[in-house]
């Protein structure tokens, strides 16, 4: 019997992510980094993503940086 759990596809998870939270997807040399809004938010999509993917955030992108201030 086949497994019925398969590993979504990296693509698929950022933008699933991208597409439910507060945070967008930067590239740096061509590896996908997490900015995320508050330190809450980065603590939601971690736990969504272990539960939905039953991954870890880390597997799927290469690191999470909070977003600059932006000065008015």
């Amino acid at each position: 019997m086949g497994d019925i759990h398969k590993v979504a596809e990296p693509d698929h998870i950022i933008k699933d992510v991208v597409g439910k939270f507060p945070c967008r997807v930067l590239w740096s040399e061509g590896r996908p980094c997490l900015e995320y809004q508050r330190e809450a938010d980065v603590a939601l999509i971690t736990e969504y993503v272990h539960k939905t993917y039953n991954v870890e955030l880390l597997d799927v992108f290469f690191t999470a940086v909070e977003s600059l201030p932006v000065e008015p």
